[in-house]
C-alpha cells in the first residue's frame, strides 16, 4: 500500500437502499454465528452470578438492591428480570440477550461505516468486529457491555442522521438511544463528549468540517446554530434519568469498586489487548485504526473521537478515583473497528478479507480459552459446577454447608446456589440471606458454635486451593468448626476447595 493509497479520500457514500442490505446483514449474521457458538460452554463466572442473583429477585427486591449496591447496573438487572422470567436461567439463556445485542452492534457498525467511509469500509468494519475475541467474550456474558456497545453505535448513527436531516423524529430517536445507553452503562455516556465535539463543529463550521457528508438541502449558518440547543435538549432526558443512578452509585463506589486501584500510565499500553481480549489482535486493531484515520482524514473525526475521548476522560478520572476497568470501555471498540475497516477498504476486497481472516485466526486461542472460562486471567478458573457435583454426589439428609470467606467477590455461595438450586445443603450460619439484606452477600450469625449445634456433617467451601481448608477459616467461625468437627475428605477444584467435615 503506497502513501497515496493511505491518504486517499474514502470512497463516496451512496444513499442507502434495498441493495445495501448485505453491507450490514452479513456482519450481523457472522457475529451472531460466532457468539452463539459454544455460548453455554463456560459456566457463569462471578459477575454473571451477580446478574443471576439480582435478576431472579422480585422487582421490589431489585429496587432495594439498587439502594444498597450496584445501582449503576440496576436497569440492566430489571431488563434481565423480565428476560429470565420468559427464558429461564441456563447459561445460554442468560447470555442470549448479549449475543443478540452484539450481532446488532456489528450490523450497525457496518451501517455507520458505510455512512462515513463507504460500503466496503462498513462491511469490513462489521466483519472485523465479528472476529474479535472480545466480541465473543462480551457477546457470551450476561452483563451490560454488549447492549451498551449496541446503543453506543446506534446513538452515533442516529446523530449522523439527525445532523444531516434534523427532524424531530430523528432527534427523538437519538434521545431514546442515548437514554438507553446511559441506563445500561453510565461510563458509556463519555461517548457524548465525541458527539458534542461533532455537533459544535457542524453548528459553527458546517458538516464538512466535522467530516460528515453535506445534506442535499444544506442549512445556512443560522439554521446550523440551532443544533446548539437541539442537541442539549436531546440529551436532557438521559441526564434526568441517569442522575439518580449517578448519585446512588457514587455513594456505593467504596463497596462496588473496592478492588480497583488508581490508574497508571502502563494501563494505557495494556488497553488494546485488554479491550480486544487478545494482545496480538489488539495490536493489529490499533495499527489498522491508525492507518484508517490517516486515510479518512476529516471523516475520521467522529469515530476517532468516539474512541479517544472516552478513554482520555476515564483515564483522567481514574487518576483521582478508582474507576479504570478495561471492560468498561468496550463500547469504544466498534468505532476502532470502523477505522480499521476504512484502512482495509483502501485495498482490493480479497486481500482485505484475508487480513480480517488472519485477525480471526490469530484470536483463535483466546476464542477457545474464553469458552472454557470467563475468569480473568483465564489460567485461574473457578469451578463452581465441579464443587456442586461433589456435594450432590455425596450429600446426605441433614447436611449443612459453610462458606469462607463469606463476603468474597468469588461468590462461592451464589455459585452453589446456581448449580444446585433447592437441592443444596442448608446454609446453617445464615441469619439473613441476600434477598432479605438487599445485598449480594448474606449475613451470618454472631455465635457460630450455637448455630452449628445439632449438625453432624458440614460441607465447607473455601476459596483458593487449600491443603487444610479447616485451618483457613478465620475468626469465631473457624474456632467453632475446629472445636467440633474433623476433616473427613478434601476435594480441591480450580479456584475452590470443598471439604466434608464430621463431628
Amino acid at each position: 500500500m503506497t502513501l497515496r493509497n493511505v491518504t486517499a479520500p474514502a470512497e463516496p457514500t451512496p444513499r442507502h437502499g434495498r441493495r445495501d442490505w448485505p453491507v450490514w446483514a452479513v456482519p450481523g449474521l457472522v457475529t451472531l454465528v460466532v457468539t452463539l457458538g459454544g455460548i453455554g460452554h463456560a459456566q457463569p463466572w462471578r459477575d454473571e452470578l451477580a446478574t443471576w442473583s439480582a435478576a431472579t429477585r422480585p422487582v421490589p427486591d431489585l429496587v432495594r438492591l439498587a439502594g444498597t449496591i450496584d445501582a449503576a447496573t440496576g436497569p440492566y438487572y430489571l431488563l434481565m428480570h423480565g428476560w429470565t422470567a420468559l427464558s429461564g436461567t441456563s447459561p445460554a439463556a442468560l447470555r442470549l440477550p448479549s449475543a443478540l445485542a452484539m450481532a446488532g452492534a456489528a450490523a450497525l457498525t457496518a451501517r455507520l461505516g458505510a455512512r462515513l467511509a463507504g460500503p466496503r469500509a462498513g462491511l469490513l468494519a462489521g466483519l472485523f468486529l465479528a472476529v474479535l475475541p472480545a466480541t465473543s467474550r462480551y457477546g457470551q456474558e450476561a452483563r451490560p457491555y454488549a447492549p451498551a456497545a449496541l446503543f453506543a453505535v446506534l446513538a452515533t448513527l442516529l446523530l449522523v442522521g439527525a445532523l444531516g436531516r434534523p427532524t424531530w423524529r430523528r432527534w427523538t430517536g437519538y434521545a431514546l438511544a442515548v437514554a438507553a445507553l446511559g441506563l445500561l452503562h453510565l461510563i458509556a455516556l463519555t461517548l457524548l463528549a465525541a458527539h458534542a465535539l461533532v455537533v459544535l463543529l457542524v453548528a459553527l463550521r458546517g458538516p464538512t468540517a466535522a467530516g460528515l457528508e453535506p445534506p442535499p438541502d444544506p442549512a445556512g449558518p443560522g439554521g446550523r446554530r440551532g443544533l446548539l440547543w437541539r442537541w442539549p435538549v436531546a440529551v436532557l432526558p438521559a441526564v434526568v434519568l441517569v442522575a439518580p443512578l449517578v448519585l446512588e452509585a457514587r455513594g456505593q463506589r467504596g463497596r462496588q469498586l473496592d478492588w480497583v486501584r488508581l490508574v497508571r500510565v502502563d494501563d494505557l499500553a495494556a488497553l488494546p489487548g485488554g479491550l480486544a481480549q487478545s494482545g496480538v489482535v489488539g495490536g493489529v486493531l490499533v495499527g489498522l485504526a491508525a492507518l484508517g484515520a490517516a486515510r479518512l482524514g476529516r471523516r475520521a473525526l467522529l469515530p476517532g473521537a468516539a474512541v479517544l475521548l472516552p478513554v482520555l476522560l476515564l483515564f483522567v478520572a481514574g487518576t483521582a478515583v478508582p474507576l479504570w476497568v478495561t471492560r468498561y470501555l468496550f463500547f469504544t471498540v466498534p468505532f476502532a473497528c470502523l477505522l480499521a475497516g476504512a484502512a482495509l477498504a483502501g485495498v482490493r476486497l480479497g486481500p482485505a478479507l484475508a487480513v480480517v481472516t488472519l485477525a480471526g485466526l490469530l484470536g483463535l486461542p483466546d476464542q477457545a480459552a474464553l469458552r472454557r472460562t470467563h475468569e480473568w486471567p483465564r489460567t485461574a478458573p473457578v469451578d463452581y459446577a465441579g464443587v456442586a457435583r461433589i456435594v450432590a454426589d455425596h450429600e446426605q439428609p441433614g447436611d449443612a454447608v459453610v462458606y469462607s470467606p463469606r463476603h468474597s467477590w468469588l461468590f462461592p455461595d451464589l455459585g452453589l446456589a446456581y448449580h444446585l438450586g433447592a437441592r443444596r445443603p442448608r446454609d446453617v450460619l445464615v441469619v439473613r440471606d441476600q434477598r432479605q439484606r438487599a445485598d449480594l452477600w448474606a449475613a451470618e450469625c454472631d455465635r457460630p458454635a450455637e448455630c452449628l449445634a445439632g449438625v453432624d456433617r458440614v460441607w465447607l467451601v473455601v476459596t483458593g486451593r487449600r491443603a487444610d481448608p479447616l485451618a483457613a477459616v478465620p475468626g469465631a467461625k473457624g474456632h467453632a468448626l475446629r472445636d467440633a468437627f474433623t476433616v473427613r475428605q478434601v476435594w480441591p477444584r480450580p479456584g475452590l476447595t470443598v471439604a466434608l467435615l464430621t463431628r
